[in-house]
């Protein structure tokens, strides 16, 4: 792929030709690899959240530049519509509501920089940027420093950061290292850089925020000898904080940074094992031979070039997280704080499970599969070494943000899909463990079957969550025969009906009298004792992924079902004052920017309207995804807003994350096919599509007539063909049939 390099003419065609994108020069459609597809722009304004810059398919490096402003919208530590440079930090995460790493910050500066101690401009070296001296492609990010004159380029391995750095004037040129910065959430506990040789320095970096005990060590190595090592910042309680280094003459620079979650040591290994060389464009070629591999296991044709950047920037963004978390020896530490030899497998970190158990991690059963048992076995440990499987955990550390113990439909959906590189026994037992705990209101679920609202917050969110987690461990119970646990937790998995409220036709809170809390109002969000989790009794009323049948039997009819889910979305799409931010993409109180939201448009087809569905699932598609900076309605939040789109722009979705059934929808593409193991093929295809040619009018399975508005898991991995005949108006009777339709049985 060729780069777009800094200089005054070609900015000019740069400017004329690609505007805001910053992306390679242009090339033809035939020419294109799909990493050419990739805008990784898209999600980096608006609420998106995503990470820019370097890094490799789930790297435990994430190199990239970082804003000063720290607000929500910079929890990756960068945002489209920021103008401010203050340094490339080698950890980051994409997507998340709440911010955090930003480890390791590095700022090339002009060998006539003199730093300024001034409490109140702590970044003195910052510098102003523009896009239109901005490249970013999947494995590497350029910008020219302005106020440097410096050009910078990043690229990485798995757990190196490269940097590349050619300044341009000055009788010698220097570097920042500053460990203060975190994206505005964490602050520096304990800190260390020091010169090891004439080319190395090696440090660490402790710190406590949303990770609440933190730890990167790394080591640098620089292609030039240092001149002078000084410390710019130290205290007794905190360590070296910032250092400046200074190097002879200008010109190029280059510096290796690995890092590592064990020790100085384990960096220093890292570093030697994974970039041995000083060929910057060798790591470059590679990290994007490794992109477009990774992009090439879903192979989409369609006219429509905007939604072919659209759906490869999202299968990229289903890609930086989960992040590798040990050594190259395998060595990495545990959630006891103990390190742990290599276990046989691959530890991984950033489970954002309240998101991601929804449609991300069903994504991987077909796209990753190979790295499947890894996130299983990874889950497992920490089971082992904190007590209690994964809720949120970042770094070794468990967050215990949102709620559910959602680890488990990721665990189970693995277990039923044949994926048995893992201990089945040890899962089970982990499964099981985490829902008869005592903590956050699961004593009241053991105890009354609902958890009060005036008990404790968010009562309903957290039993409506833990009912679908209940409805998979039956589900894994009775595959292993286990029959008192099958019953037991079937049962659970029907606590949810607790909730509704029959004379309002809501979810709603209830009181530890047996009453209703009150007063209620169904679009009010956040309050002091808000009983739903970043959202409202419209989006809450329709969290029973795992029984809908059931929930349409509260509703008393298929009729009353239907007119109530048609009311989510024709009624006012308003925002109440002190609402959730992540209530956001609105089609009446159909919130497609968070995730409680992404099954909802597929539950027609359980009452036999599948033609409903395929109306809401393309215009969500094609309205609240763009390729634009803001291209998506909320929080990428580690690529589950992505793989909604990935999954259904295909033309089907998991509705229930753990059943193995994908419940059709409107296919966007004209063709689609899937890679697969043992170099088997899943293809798509759409005939007469087009925009207006939404709906489903026939499906063949292999060349034979299909008249299920779902198709299995194993279907899928089988490999075969699956054709879709669209229409402009809907087949009323296509999945119609009882036995046409999905079914939450198990």
């Amino acid at each position: 792929m060729k780069t777009l390099k800094h200089s005054a003419g070609f900015l000019l065609l740069f400017v004329a030709v690609a505007g805001w994108m910053g992306c390679s020069q242009q090339q033809s459609t035939a020419e294109k690899e799909t990493i050419d597809y990739v805008d990784p722009y898209i999600g980096s304004g608006g609420h998106g959240h995503v990470f820019v810059g370097a890094n490799v398919p789930f790297g435990a490096v994430q190199l990239g530049p970082n804003n000063e402003t720290q607000g929500w919208d910079w929890c990756s530590g960068y945002h489209y519509s920021d103008s401010i440079l203050i340094g490339f930090a080698h950890t980051h995460l994409s997507g998340t509501g709440i911010g955090d790493l930003g480890d390791v910050l590095f700022m090339p500066v002009a060998g006539s920089y003199t730093h300024a101690a001034d409490p109140e401009n702590p970044y003195d070296w910052k510098s102003a940027y523009t896009h239109a001296k901005e490249v970013v492609e999947p494995g590497y990010y350029s910008i020219y420093i302005d106020r440097h004159q410096v050009d910078v380029e990043l690229t990485t391995s798995e757990r190196v950061g490269f940097h590349k750095y050619n300044f341009e004037e000055g009788d010698n040129s220097k570097v920042i290292i500053d460990l203060r910065y975190g994206t505005g959430w964490d602050q520096l506990t304990s800190g260390l850089i020091e010169q090891v040789d004439e080319t190395r320095i090696r440090g660490f970096r402790f710190s406590r925020g949303w990770a609440n005990d933190q730890r990167v060590f790394f080591c640098t190595e620089f292609s030039k000898e240092i001149k002078s090592f000084e410390i710019l910042h130290s205290s007794d309680e905190r360590g070296v904080a910032t250092a400046i280094i200074e190097f002879e003459g200008a010109g190029e620079l280059l510096a290796k940074t690995a890092i590592s979650p064990v020790s100085m040591d384990g960096a220093a290994n890292n570093l030697t094992s994974e970039i041995n060389h000083w060929d910057f464009e060798a790591v470059k070629s590679k990290a994007q031979d490794q992109w477009n591999r990774e992009l090439a296991k879903i192979n989409i044709k369609t006219e429509n070039e905007t939604d072919k950047k659209i759906f490869y920037t999202a299968l990229y963004h289903t890609m930086i997280a989960p992040s590798l978390f040990n050594d190259v020896n395998g060595d990495y530490p545990g959630a006891d704080r103990e390190v742990h030899q290599n276990p046989g497998f691959e530890t991984y970190t950033t489970f954002s499970l309240w998101d991601t158990y929804r449609a991300a991690h069903p994504l991987f059963t077909l796209v990753q599969p190979e790295r499947v048992n890894d996130f299983v076995n990874s889950m497992l440990a920490i089971y082992q070494e904190q007590g209690k499987l994964p809720v949120w955990h970042l770094m070794g550390n468990e967050t215990n943000t949102m709620v559910g113990y959602h680890a488990v439909p990721v665990i189970v959906d693995a277990y039923l899909k044949g994926f048995d590189g893992f201990d089945a026994e040890l899962a089970f037992e982990a499964v099981k463990a985490f829902a008869m705990r005592d903590e956050r209101g699961l004593d009241f679920i053991k105890d009354i079957e609902y958890i009060p609202a005036d008990s404790q917050v968010e009562s309903v969110a957290r039993a409506m969550e833990y009912a679908i987690d209940d409805w998979c461990i039956a589900a894994m119970a009775k595959a292993m025969g286990k029959t008192e646990d099958f019953e037991l937790f079937a049962k659970r998995a029907k606590y949810y009906q607790h909730y509704f409220d029959e004379s309002r036709e809501f979810m709603r809170g209830k009181m530890s009298d047996g009453s209703w809390r009150s007063p209620f109002n169904p679009f009010f969000s956040q309050h002091r004792e808000d009983d739903y989790c970043e959202g409202n009794a419209w989006q809450y009323t329709w969290l029973v992924p795992h029984d809908v049948e059931g929930l349409v039997e509260l509703f008393g009819s298929e009729e009353a079902f239907i007119t109530k889910l048609d009311s989510l979305f024709s009624i006012e799409s308003i925002k109440v004052e002190g609402a959730s931010a992540d209530i956001s993409g609105l089609i009446g109180q159909y919130a497609h920017g968070n995730e409680p939201s992404h099954h909802i448009t597929y539950m027609y087809a359980y009452v036999g309207q599948q033609w409903k569905t395929a109306e809401k699932v393309r215009e969500i598609c094609t309205t609240l995804y763009s390729d634009q900076p803001d291209g998506l309605s909320g929080n990428e939040d580690c690529g589950q807003m992505s793989a909604w789109y990935i999954l259904s722009s295909m033309g089907f979705y998991p509705v229930n994350p753990a059943n193995g059934y994908y419940v059709f929808g409107s296919p966007l593409f004209d063709h689609a096919e899937i890679s697969l193991p043992e170099g088997k093929t899943f293809t798509i295809e759409t005939e007469n599509n087009s925009a207006e040619n939404i709906y489903i009018q026939s499906v063949e399975l292999n060349g034979e007539a299909y008249e299920r508005s779902y198709i299995s898991h194993e279907a899928i991995v089988n490999g075969g063909s699956l054709k879709f005949v669209m229409g402009s108006e809907p087949n009323r009777n296509f999945g119609t049939a009882p036995s046409a339709r999905p079914s939450s049985a198990y």
